[in-house]
Formats: C-alpha cells, sequence, structure tokens
C-alpha cells in the first residue's frame, strides 16, 4: 500500500543513518540467546474500524503469548497515516519490532535498509518460502533481492454494487465497462443519491485506481528504467477519467473529495451510494446492518471487453505484508511472530475474518475462499492484476501523485474545471518533486 526522499520530507540518507536505533520491544536480561519477553506490534487497519481490528487481534495475540511467552503489544495504524509512521520510524529510531507493511511499498522500504531481508535462513525459521504463492511473495521487494517482508494478506479491487439501489433504476446486471459504470451512475445519482463511492484524500488508494486505469490506456508511470512518466498522454488521461467522475460525470458525491479512511463504506453500506471500489469489503459491511444478499461483487470495469492482461488490467496486485525492523533488540521473537501470523490456522482465520485471500497455499484451500465475493478476488489475483511498480521510490510516486489527485479531487468538489492542461499540470508538479 506504500528511495524515501518523500513524505515527511526526510532523505534516505537519515533513513539509512537512524536505523540503528530503531526497535521498540525489550529483550530478556542474559542477552540476544535467550527468548525475548515482548514485541511492538504495528497493525494496519484492515476491518471496518481500529476498534474491530483491535477486538480481532487481541485474542490472537494472547493466543501466541500462552504458546510462546512472549507478550506482544500492539497498535492498530489507520492506512492514512501509516507510511508516514514508518518513514518517522526509520529516521528518529522509535519504531516497532514488527510492522505490517502496504506491498506496494516493500522496494521503497528495502532501499532504506531498515526492513529484516528474509533470505533462506530466515524463510526457514517460518516453514519455508514454497509455503507462499509467488505472486505474493514477488511483492515483497525489488526483483533480485532478498524480500524485505512477508506476505500477510492478498487482495485485489472488485467493484462491490448494492443490488436494490441496482434494481430501483432498472439495471439488470453490474457494469462490465466504464461507459456502462457511467450510464449506470446517471441513472442511480438522483434524488441525494450517488453511484459511486471515491476515497480522495487517501493517497495511496488514488494510486490505486489511477495505476490501473493508467494500465488500461497503455501508461505504467515509470519506463523501464524506473525513472518518471507521469506527464504521458496514457498517465493524464488516466487520471482526467479518475476525477472526472466527479467533475464531468457527476456520478460521485462532491464530498468524497475529503474521503480518507473507509467513509465511502459507510456510505455504501447506508445506502448512499451504489457502488465502491475497494479491495475486501465484506467485513465491513457486515458490521454496519447489511447482509451479504443485499450487495454483489463482480471485477472492476475495463475500457472494453473483458478483464484480463495488458490494456485489460482491472487491479493492482493488493495486499499487506508483514516485516521486521532489522534492528530489533527481539529478532527471534519476532521471527516466532511472524511464523504464528502466517501458520496455516491463522492464516484462515485472520484471512477469512478481514476478507482477504491468504498467501499461504495450504490455507486456500479452505472451502471458506471460494465464497463469490473472494472468486472474484482470486480470479483477478490470478488473471488480470498488475503489480505496482517495484522501485526505491515508490513510495514517494505515491505521495507526489496521491498528492497531486487529491488537488484534482478538491477542484472537482468546488467546482472549478478539470481539464487535460490542469490534469497535466499537476502531474508535472509531481514529476519534478520526484528530482528533489
Amino acid at each position: 500500500m506504500r528511495t524515501i526522499r518523500a513524505a515527511a520530507a526526510v532523505a534516505v540518507v537519515s533513513a539509512l543513518t537512524a536505523v540503528a536505533g530503531c526497535g521498540g520491544g525489550s529483550s530478556s536480561e542474559g542477552g540476544s540467546n535467550e527468548s525475548p519477553k515482548t514485541l511492538t506490534y504495528w497493525a494496519s487497519n484492515q476491518g471496518p474500524n481500529i476498534e474491530a481490528d483491535k477486538k480481532i487481534l487481541t485474542p490472537e495475540l494472547k493466543k501466541f503469548e500462552e504458546q510462546t511467552g512472549i507478550k506482544v503489544k500492539l497498535e492498530v495504524i489507520p492506512w492514512s497515516d501509516l507510511l508516514n509512521r514508518i518513514l518517522a520510524a526509520t529516521t528518529s529510531g522509535q519504531g516497532p519490532d514488527v510492522l505490517n507493511i502496504g506491498n506496494t511499498w516493500s522496494a521503497s522500504l528495502q532501499a532504506t535498509g531498515a526492513l529484516l531481508p528474509w533470505d533462506q535462513k530466515n524463510f526457514d525459521a517460518i516453514g519455508g518460502r514454497d509455503r507462499f504463492v509467488d505472486s505474493a511473495v514477488a511483492s515483497a521487494g525489488a526483483e533480485g533481492q532478498d524480500p524485505a517482508a512477508v506476505p500477510l494478506y492478498s487482495l485485489a479491487y472488485a467493484l462491490y454494487y448494492n443490488k436494490q439501489m441496482f434494481a430501483d433504476a432498472g439495471i439488470s446486471q453490474p457494469p462490465a465497462t466504464w461507459d456502462e459504470l457511467v450510464a449506470d451512475g446517471k441513472k442511480i445519482s438522483k434524488d441525494g443519491k450517488w453511484a459511486l463511492g471515491a476515497e480522495g484524500g487517501n493517497l495511496s488508494n488514488n494510486i490505486h485506481q489511477v495505476f490501473v486505469l493508467g494500465k488500461q490506456h497503455g501508461a505504467d508511470f515509470f519506463d523501464k528504467a524506473g525513472k518518471p512518466t507521469f506527464t504521458s498522454d496514457g498517465a493524464v488521461a488516466a487520471v482526467k477519467q479518475y476525477v472526472d467522475f466527479m467533475a464531468k460525470d457527476k456520478i460521485i458525491a462532491p464530498g468524497n473529495a475529503e474521503y480518507a479512511q473507509n467513509q465511502s463504506l459507510t456510505d455504501f453500506a447506508k445506502g448512499k451510494t451504489a457502488m465502491v471500489l475497494w479491495q475486501a469489503a465484506a467485513s465491513t459491511f457486515a458490521s454496519q446492518g447489511m447482509k451479504p444478499e443485499d450487495w454483489g461483487v463482480a471485477p472492476v470495469p475495463v475500457q472494453s471487453g473483458t478483464p484480463g492482461t495488458g490494456q485489460n488490467t482491472n487491479s493492482m496486485v493488493a495486499g499487506i505484508n508483514i516485516a521486521v525492523f532489522n534492528n530489533t533488540k527481539n529478532v527471534d521473537g519476532a521471527k516466532k511472530f511472524v511464523k504464528f501470523m502466517t501458520s496455516d490456522e491463522e492464516q484462515k482465520l485472520l484471512n477469512k475474518t478481514f476478507g482477504a485471500i491468504p498467501p499461504v497455499k495450504a490455507a486456500q484451500e479452505d472451502p471458506a475462499f471460494g465464497a463469490p465475493d473472494l472468486k472474484v478476488l482470486r480470479d483477478t489475483l490470478s488473471t488480470s492484476a498488475a503489480p505496482l511498480p517495484q522501485v526505491a521510490n515508490e513510495s514517494q510516486f505515491e505521495t507526489t501523485v496521491g498528492t497531486a489527485v487529491k488537488e484534482l479531487w478538491a477542484d472537482a468538489a468546488a467546482g472549478k474545471p478539470v481539464t487535460t492542461e490542469s490534469v497535466k499540470a499537476a502531474l508535472t508538479k509531481a514529476q519534478q518533486q520526484m528530482a528533489q
């Protein structure tokens, strides 16, 4: 989800200098050969809210403590804050022992040297690399290097839709193309209801959506040498198409320009919007009173035809990895915790609860992961998803371009024109910031 010269205005060299000070846990008296007594864990917000995540994770952490004698101090951090918190930790020396990261951040954080490399020895300590799906491991760091993290939850984007709102508008099936989505959306967007939810203030979500639209327009945002190409015709067209859902097509409520953390899901659950693009939303819908029969799920639309590889890509390869700070005093305990969280049983339990797909092969065999919504996610991951660029400055890409899109959303909400020229100007500014 996410070189570190970027957000929080810190430099990679500072991160590298400060790594030696990271690690928040305490080791047992007697040195590193004894088992640690405590670990600190930063978990990403996977459920409907932070309190729900605490309720889900706390008994599992207690189970780990009972098995190992190691107490885990938990903090659940919203996605809107997580990357900046991690960047600050790499420079301040005040970090956790174990943390969740968006898999798109893996190469960026790997470049700082702040995370424990998962070489064969470390993978063997948690049961072996071959337990994990290859594509999930490939999203854990730059090609040709030992992964910087271990896959924890695998996800892809899908289109969730409100069946009753579709029926009320005379729509019999979910849209397969963006033209169909806009046409359906105009039928729905009236009388205080809106067709599509968005999270204009969520930088990572902005990147995920425009990256996919970029692929559909033949753009990658980086060339093969890792140089930014934010101002290409395809990139500009992708960003404009996304913001135009509000600015031109009028199927997204102006207030969505300020949404940053799950508000679009709440609107969907309350019947205020008919569709939302999300990675895994079932648990949030259930927590807000929706029944499984109230909503349906379909692949994210494409420009034409059906989802597939190349220009019919309809999702980024989404997921959450679990990582260990390289200088933790509790490296053995941290690896035990990673082993626990990626064990077959925990993978089944946690991924079921959060509506994700286990990256552990054996856990995927559970029948629960054949449910209709999860089948869409699995099929998307295997046939029509593409990984975000595994470049060292990917997190800066998320910050600069994500902010550019956020500012364009603000223009749309305020009724200001969003033109090809204004989009290109915003992306030009973002590309210039990448060189700083």
